[in-house]
């Protein structure tokens, strides 16, 4: 079973994402800050991390360049999740390294889709 770590601050989108992977079968793993998010990817090493940007503290893209930093996060495929959809701000957390991308409001079909896309690329 492939584990998810969603690291995500508001309640409402948490419970969103973590009810949508776990009925499509996979384990998930919780997170409300960038800091936390970053321990527990240390210690459990997901396979694939779902992380808001705009996060108390630490933002997502800061939480990225901190994971890629780490041999033992280094290869876990991260995807943003954020509200922010002008094609500006798009590009800038894709250029950040970003494996994958989802808008808010998360809809059902394109979380699935650029998980399950997200998955398959780190398996190649």
């Amino acid at each position: 079973m492939n584990v998810v770590l969603i690291v995500e601050d508001n309640d409402k989108n948490l419970e969103l994402v973590r009810d949508i992977l776990q009925a499509k079968g996979y384990g998930t793993l919780e997170a409300g800050t960038t800091e936390d998010g970053l321990r527990i990817a240390r210690a459990q090493t997901p396979d694939l991390i779902l992380m808001d940007i705009q996060l108390p503290g630490m933002n997502g893209i800061e939480g990225l360049t901190a994971l890629r930093a780490e041999p033992v996060t280094a290869g876990i495929p991260v995807v943003a999740i954020t509200a922010s959809v002008m094609l500006a701000d798009r590009e800038q957390i894709m250029r950040a390294g970003f494996d994958g991308f989802i808008e808010k409001p998360i809809t059902v079909r394109s979380l699935l889709d650029v998980v399950e896309c997200a998955l398959r690329a780190r398996s190649a």
